[in-house]
């Protein structure tokens, strides 16, 4: 059975940088979509980032574009996290979940049939 395993969550300031890693266990992430989203407390969930294992696509929200990047590179097993330039609103409990498919509705990703949630690691943007 699939197992996640978020990390690299830490404190940071402003414009400063962060990788997180979604280590995965029990099974590959083979021809699995793996999202990556965010809940702030009182906020809803957000889907800030995808990848589509099978063809390499790639999906983000508008607020992060530009700024996240999940490398391609070691994608199919570990899924990793680049967000740069962080901001105050970056601040967040970050999850990553396997799903089959990705899209982006209102500007936010959208993960479709996730069977598996990570509990999540902890960015907080501060000053």
């Amino acid at each position: 059975q699939l197992q996640f395993v978020e990390s690299g969550g830490g404190l940071v300031q402003p414009g400063e940088s962060l990788t997180l890693s979604c280590g995965a266990s029990g099974a590959t992430l083979d021809y699995r979509a793996i999202g990556w989203f965010r809940q702030a407390p009182g906020k809803e969930r957000e889907g800030v980032g995808c990848i589509v294992n099978t063809d390499g696509s790639l999906y983000y929200a508008d607020t992060v574009r530009g700024r996240f990047t999940i490398p391609k590179e070691n994608a199919k097993n570990t899924v990793h996290l680049r967000m740069n330039s962080l901001k105050f609103e970056d601040t967040a409990t970050y999850y990553c979940a396997a799903g089959d498919f990705c899209t982006v509705v209102g500007g936010w990703v959208k993960i479709y049939g996730a069977d598996t949630w990570g509990k999540g690691t902890l960015v907080t943007v501060s000053s």
